[in-house]
């Protein structure tokens, strides 16, 4: 039996295709919901971007018929849209408020509720307070899932085969070994995946490779120390791995505060830019959270309204420089030369950016309509790094199965252009590590 799935606001903020993600059922959305996204569209951050996008598309649908009588969704599957214009006085216990959006849309669930008692009507809400309160009236309330990322599906970028001691003497010698060394089906690992072997009857004797869509070969670059920053562990390694490996062009790294993702991604850029010459800039950028909102209630320059928002960008560069790296850059120097550009995630929309390598921090916080704009910037010879940490998601709107982050790591993993890895162990200090693991 068909169902009525009622649309929340934020659904449609997140993903304004939503409403021809269920099936053959009938979508419901109240009139409250169309205020509340023409509230929305003027903004300049994504949110305001999906509230004019859901806007066109309901503008579309409306050619087809009157939407206040429902018409038939171009789905494939026989769908149909109806806005619910609730002329009915609101159902609410004592106390709630008339006037809040919120409770007009979950009056305009339980009046279909009490219209269609043969039917099941289910509040689709990615507000958890909206889906308690729909519980408490007996409503079936479900968190919109077409765009979370399963947990099984969460990519981490590495993975351990357990192997005889033979197989691994076998990989020194011979500098690489298929699938079929392994024992296992090649469709089980993907390009730049990073592959630990474990002896299975020699404690302690392991080996590090990556497979490179054919291959498991040793890694290349996880040794170097690029200004003057050495890995401390093997997931740092594989990330050294990626970040120094001019084929990647696209890379994600993931980890828990003070697991030197910032770090090594800023070491490997600077070295790619002044000692190798590969690229022409490294060009930083953080979101300033809420992504799109300006930055021009601050006082000052732009260079010191981003300040804020960039220290810890310069506190990394500053521990580099600390380093005694051999090169003999300055950070006014880096900046004098234009070697190094600091930038606000706001105004990268519409530029094309070519030879540089790019760096974006905080990215947990990204839409994943903010990570395709982003990517899709890149120009010849660029390169992006992604860092970020799911677990200090700041947008009310994302979590650790839906942020632009996991999705793109999620979607590039079959890709050879790009790769992913997540770190675990902290390194900035034993107080870090310990904080990180216990709050």
């Amino acid at each position: 039996m068909k169902k009525f799935f009622v649309l929340d606001t934020n659904v449609l903020l997140g993903d304004p295709e939503a409403i021809f993600a269920f099936s053959d059922n009938d979508v419901i959305i109240p009139l409250a919901v169309v205020e509340e996204i023409d509230d929305q569209k003027a903004k300049a951050s994504t949110i305001g971007y999906n509230a004019r996008q859901a806007s066109r598309i309901l503008d579309g649908l409306r050619k087809k018929g009157r939407l206040d009588e429902g018409i038939k969704l171009d789905n494939g599957t026989g769908g149909r849209l109806k806005i619910v214009i609730d002329t009915k006085d609101l159902i609410l216990p004592k106390g709630l408020s008339s006037t809040k959006m919120d409770n007009r849309i979950l009056s305009t669930a339980i009046h279909l509720k009490n219209d269609y008692p043969g039917q099941d009507v289910v509040m689709i809400s990615n507000d958890i307070n909206m889906r308690l309160i729909a519980d408490a009236f007996g409503l079936k309330a479900e968190e919109y899932r077409s765009n979370r990322i399963k947990d099984e599906h969460i990519y981490s970028g590495n993975y351990q085969i357990d192997v005889p001691g033979a197989i691994i003497d076998r990989f020194y010698d011979q500098k690489s070994l298929s699938p079929e060394d392994l024992g296992i089906d090649e469709l089980e690992l993907f390009p730049q995946e990073m592959i630990q072997l474990k002896a299975l009857d020699q404690q302690g004797k392991t080996a590090l490779g990556k497979y490179d869509g054919q291959l498991l070969t040793p890694l290349r670059y996880s040794a170097q120390r690029p200004w003057g920053i050495k890995a401390k562990n093997k997931e740092q390694r594989y990330a050294l791995e990626l970040l120094l490996d001019d084929q990647v062009q696209l890379v994600t790294l993931v980890g828990k505060a003070g697991t030197g993702k910032t770090l090594l991604a800023l070491a490997a850029g600077l070295s790619k830019v002044t000692e190798e010459h590969k690229y022409k800039r490294l060009l930083v950028a953080r979101p300033v959270v809420p992504m799109g909102n300006d930055i021009g209630y601050l006082p000052g320059s732009r260079e010191e309204k981003l300040q804020p928002w960039m220290q810890p960008i310069f506190d990394n560069l500053e521990f580099m420089l600390d380093q005694g790296s051999e090169n003999g850059f300055s950070y006014e120097y880096l900046l004098e030369k234009k070697l190094i550009q600091i930038e606000a995630l706001t105004y990268i929309r519409g530029r094309s950016v070519p030879e540089q390598y790019i760096l974006i921090d905080e990215a947990q916080n990204l839409t994943s309509h903010e990570v395709k704009t982003i990517i899709t910037r890149a120009g010849k010879n660029t390169k992006i790094v992604l860092t970020g940490d799911p677990d200090q998601i700041d947008n009310p709107y994302l979590d650790l199965h839906n942020n632009g982050l996991t999705h793109l790591a999620h979607s590039f993993h079959q890709q050879k252009v790009a790769g992913h890895i997540t770190l675990i162990k902290g390194e900035r200090s034993e107080l870090a590590q310990i904080a990180s693991e216990l709050l």
